[in-house]
């Protein structure tokens, strides 16, 4: 275990070498913003992505890590042409029955030294496959701890978990969203960031804040003011200052990143496009995300998929456009960082069928290419989620405590409701043939 003085002295150890690494680690190899875009080496940085959000557990030398799966599963994406993963960088324990374990912390400073070397080991896995990486390094959903995690270490209110019957949504939303003003959850969180941001990886000796692996550290996964019009509202200034704050410490302990939010766009703030331009004008907010959730927002009906899925499509289209607008308007890209759609008949076993679905990813495959090609702010994507070789261990394919076989589908859905196994021929083709024409660009 590490005291707060073992981290402290790192912490400084870590800046000491990070400034002499810097002095060789050339600027170009850093995605930056130039114009309104992402930049590589000088020129634009477009990419197809996934999300993993497992990554560091397969990379730990502990209980839940399988170094062989990682690197197979990481050849695989390579293959496909995807070159980014969004990945989790954190993870509070938590009593929710359909939480992950282990997890990055519990209440104390002695953050788990297995999860946190499993994160060194897939940024140096990723380097040597010339993938870059978003580390998201928080969530306000409560399947790895998260927000409502931090409130009930703090004692801020009656701590439950999401989908309780007891606690209809809104009241989550609104729960979760107490976190951004809790001083003692603020103290304990950045306690972590300093930690992790500041940390020196244990495979490569390089400082994180050096390491041009990294694309973007990110506040948060799909952070809300709220859910109700009325707490959401009311929490509108504390959300918005946590958002600059929070970006502001990020940059002044790795100025060399980007930072980000990792917000829904308007669904996940009010329905507001005003909550969206705010919560991205900070100058350290370097670009925008978007998160498109036809099922989970009722726009296509997963039980009556077919039938449903134009009007569905068309308002995604139109979700898409204006958020388009919206970071021309900044000045600032953006980046659809989730997507998905639930395969035919709501089913979860891989290689079923996918026809909804691969015409979904064709859509937005469609939109992206189209914005790029007219030199717009759209810079790539990051499909939600790899499953690989992963599988569902349960006959009702949920996620069961102890579970070590991880899909892309958290804990809190189904395994294998959204994810992109390695069975699925036809969806891996429409990712591969995205990549080609991305590439040619």
């Amino acid at each position: 275990m590490l005291s707060r003085r073992h981290l402290l002295v790192a912490g400084a150890a870590a800046m000491v070498a990070g400034q002499a690494q810097a002095d060789i680690t050339p600027s170009s190899a850093f995605v930056t913003v130039k114009d309104g875009r992402l930049s590589l080496d000088g020129k634009p940085y477009r990419f197809v992505g996934a999300n993993l959000w497992y990554g560091a557990w397969l990379g730990s030398p502990g209980v839940s890590g399988d170094t062989a799966r990682l690197e197979r599963e990481l050849d695989r994406l390579k293959a496909l042409g995807v070159t980014n993963l969004r990945i989790l960088g954190a993870g509070e324990k938590s009593p929710a029955k359909v939480a992950i374990d282990p997890t990055f912390r519990g209440p104390g400073e002695d953050y788990d030294q297995d999860l946190l070397k499993g994160l060194d080991v897939v940024l140096a896995q990723m380097a040597k496959r010339d993938m870059k990486a978003v580390i998201y390094v928080n969530n306000f959903w409560d399947w790895s701890g998260g927000m409502p995690a931090y409130l009930r270490w703090t004692g801020n209110g009656e701590w439950f978990q999401q989908g309780d019957p007891a606690h209809p949504w809104p009241e989550f939303a609104d729960y979760s969203a107490r976190f951004y003003g809790d001083a003692k959850a603020q103290d304990l969180f950045r306690h972590y960031l300093r930690a992790l941001v500041g940390r020196v990886s244990s495979v490569t000796g390089q400082p994180y804040r050096d390491d041009p692996t990294i694309m973007a550290w990110q506040l948060a996964n799909e952070p809300r003011p709220g859910g109700s019009e009325a707490f959401g509202v009311a929490n509108l200034p504390t959300y918005y200052r946590w958002i600059a704050e929070t970006s502001a410490l990020i940059k002044a302990l790795d100025p060399r990143h980007l930072v980000t939010t990792g917000s829904e766009g308007a669904m996940g703030c009010l329905e507001r496009e005003s909550c969206v331009v705010e919560a991205h004008r900070p100058a350290s907010i370097d670009y925008m995300t978007l998160h498109v959730w036809p099922n989970n927002w009722g726009w296509i009906d997963p039980k009556n998929q077919p039938a449903t899925y134009a009007a569905g499509e068309a308002k995604c289209r139109d979700y898409v456009t204006r958020h388009i607008a919206i970071a021309k308007r900044l000045g600032k890209p953006l980046v659809i960082e989730e997507f998905g759609l639930v395969r035919d008949g709501r089913a979860f076993a891989p290689g079923g069928p996918t026809t909804d679905r691969d015409r979904f990813y064709r859509m937005i495959y469609g939109l992206v290419l189209a914005d790029m090609k007219a030199r717009g702010p759209l810079a790539g994507t990051n499909f939600w989620a790899w499953n690989g070789e992963g599988r569902g261990q349960h006959a009702d394919a949920w996620f069961k405590m102890g579970d070590r076989a991880y899909v892309g589908d958290p804990p809190q859905e189904e395994q294998g409701l959204f994810g992109l196994f390695d069975a699925d021929a036809s969806t891996l083709a429409v990712v591969r043939a995205h990549a080609t024409a991305v590439s040619a660009l």
